[in-house]
């Protein structure tokens, strides 16, 4: 169920920083560790960072994260390995958000822990009770 009382503004502001901030990728080493801080960081000195994952809550749902398949072909989240959890906000526009799904890396040897996918969704911002930042990360091949 969505929330009609325009009280997103907060959630919509957070989620425009990170935009901007994604699409301006840069990576000081010093920076407060909150989902709005000004830059995308980490603590290695040859890191790019060029997304901060989030992780989102629809309003009624028991603090359960919102799961999208990580493929076009994939309908339902039936199995959790055809499944994420894990966004990268691609848009705002008109209180409604688009976010690229995330899914684990398989590579090992990786020190990113996700990779791109070619699944994306658009969500009414109202719908959002809450949203929780992951580490800032590269995702190759965006």
């Amino acid at each position: 169920m969505c929330n009609n009382n325009s009280s997103t503004s907060g959630l919509s502001e957070v989620l425009e920083v990170i935009c901007v901030l994604q699409q301006n990728a840069s990576c000081p080493l010093n920076s407060i560790d909150t989902c709005d801080r000004p830059v995308l960081g980490c603590a290695e000195i040859s890191c790019v960072c060029n997304t901060r994952p989030v992780v989102l809550y629809l309003c009624g749902s028991n603090g359960v994260p919102l799961a999208m398949p990580t493929s076009k072909e994939v309908i339902s989240c039936d199995d959790e390995n055809t499944c994420s959890s894990v966004f990268r906000v691609e848009k705002i526009e008109n209180g409604a958000a688009t976010f690229r799904v995330l899914a684990e890396n398989d590579d090992t040897t990786s020190i990113y822990p996700y990779v791109s996918t070619n699944s994306f969704f658009t969500i009414n911002l109202n719908c959002l009770c809450a949203l929780r930042c992951l580490n800032d990360t590269c995702v190759e091949c965006l």
